[in-house]
């Protein structure tokens, strides 16, 4: 692993499969890469950041597709490995009255991630490590990795960050809970979804009991998106702020969104700047990214960043 890294991300990279028309009526669909982790990773590079990520990949046709596409965004990739198993794979068709996604995650390459995948010595070379509930959601042996990467960071003042990414469409709450629940000793940094996380996760609906649910529990900064207010809030040192969402008359694509925002706030923080510094530089990250066609197509480079920031 490049010495340079500052942020090791641990998921699994899908292949992804799209249309700009519907699933019945398409001949052709378009070949690209995808995951909630690896467009966190994608959007950290876009903006300059160092980072690696952790994941395995089968040995199937896509294998080569998936390492080389990582690599051509600037992420390092020395943490992958490959097994016999087929690599991950969602199908999506845009059009203009909806999206459709497939998903296909039964028996994935990344289902086989184990602790020995991550050394304590690389764990400790970094500032932060990132994953998520979907990640947990792969394997028992998942799992146990997130856990004790998080606790190994933990041990060692590398900071964590978690988003449990409650997705109901191949998670249950019981056990999207339980995912946080085992890790959140060693947990410095929350995303949540106001109405997907806080509310069918914890029966928590306003914003100061989310924030004192989430302090009580030891998490340092609990960021929140909320479609109710617009904007992120971000509770730190028992100071809520918030932000508006960046330019929304403009946005034709909110897929992935959030990941994007948690890369743009990750990448900040990990460069010196404040949590509510960071919330209002990932807003902007976020809602450039919006204003275009595709979960990681769309995601934004530094310069065109900085060029909209006020």
């Amino acid at each position: 692993m490049d010495s340079k890294i500052d942020i090791a991300i641990i998921g699994e990279c899908l292949i992804e499969l799209s249309t700009n028309g519907t699933l019945a009526d398409t001949s052709m669909l378009n070949k690209y890469f995808g995951g909630d982790t690896v467009t966190t990773a994608v959007a950290i590079a876009r903006l300059g950041g160092h980072v690696t990520y952790l994941t395995k990949v089968g040995n199937d046709g896509f294998s080569e597709f998936i390492i080389s596409s990582l690599q051509k965004e600037g992420i390092d990739t020395s943490l992958i490995k490959s097994n016999d198993e087929q690599n991950g794979m969602y199908i999506v068709s845009r059009t203009p009255d909806k999206n459709e996604f497939l998903y296909y995650k039964r028996k994935t390459a990344a289902t086989k991630l184990s602790i020995e995948d991550i050394s304590e010595e690389c764990i400790k070379k970094i500032k932060l490590v990132y994953s998520t509930g979907v990640v947990q959601s792969l394997s028992a042996n998942a799992r146990e990795l997130v856990r004790e990467t998080f606790k190994t960071a933990k041990e060692n003042d590398v900071l964590t960050a978690y988003d449990p990414n409650y997705t109901s469409c191949f998670m249950n709450s019981s056990d999207t809970r339980e995912y946080f629940e085992e890790i959140i000793d060693y947990t410095d940094i929350i995303f949540l979804s106001l109405k997907n996380d806080a509310v069918k996760l914890y029966n928590v609906d306003s914003m100061e009991k989310v924030m004192k649910y989430f302090w009580d529990k030891g998490v340092k900064i609990v960021v929140v998106k909320s479609h109710v207010d617009n904007g992120y809030y971000v509770g730190y040192k028992g100071e809520i702020n918030f932000t508006p969402f960046y330019n929304t008359q403009k946005a034709i694509d909110v897929t992935a969104s959030g990941d994007v925002f948690n890369g743009g706030f990750l990448y900040a923080l990990t460069n010196g700047h404040t949590p509510l510094e960071a919330m209002k530089f990932a807003a902007v990250v976020a809602g450039l990214q919006t204003q275009n066609y595709g979960a990681i197509q769309a995601i934004p480079y530094r310069d065109t960043v900085l060029e909209n920031l006020q």
